[in-house]
């Protein structure tokens, strides 16, 4: 039961308006995380030993395939940084893509924690959806993140450990 009752038109349009708000703020936010956070926190972002390098996302949703069909925030977010393709092969380019794929990461993983006040308006049903769409919307750009962030990582390894 709802902590809200209202007629299900106005539940469907303030769940978009919310979802509208909540992605555009929480987005403005996290792009003005300091580059510096980032770094300082890498190990937040750092693979898990079952990830295998990011290659478990590869097995088990074919990462490749749909990846660059992702569009990029910088669509709504001007001042953001576009990681739809790489901006350089030097380290340094790589870095900042490094950096920029954790903000991503966190961006999705903190745009999914709205989906509990879906509950205080909805029917539990239309909650539920909500989580669900919260889940399958934010879900697929972390998993590319976490796909790519492995690779990109070693490259930038091996290019500083070359002779």
């Amino acid at each position: 039961m709802p902590l809200i009752e209202l007629p299900i038109v106005w539940v469907v349009l303030l769940d978009a308006v919310a979802w509208t708000f909540f992605h555009l703020s929480i987005s403005f936010c996290t792009v003005r995380i300091p580059y510096n956070w980032f770094v300082h926190h890498e190990r937040l972002f750092q693979p898990f030993r079952f990830e295998r390098r990011g290659e478990l996302w590869h097995q088990l949703f074919r990462v490749k395939r749909w990846k660059q069909l992702i569009p990029d925030g910088t669509m709504f977010i001007k001042n953001g940084y576009n990681k739809q393709s790489l901006h350089g092969n030097d380290p340094a380019s790589l870095d900042e893509f490094i950096i920029e794929s954790r903000r991503a990461e966190l961006t999705h993983w903190v745009s999914i924690i709205p989906a509990a006040l879906f509950f205080l308006w909805n029917p539990l049903w239309a909650s539920w959806l909500n989580v669900a769409y919260a889940i399958l919307f934010n879900g697929p750009i972390i998993i590319a993140q976490r796909y790519n962030r492995p690779r990109l990582e070693r490259l930038v390894f091996r290019k500083q450990n070359k002779p």
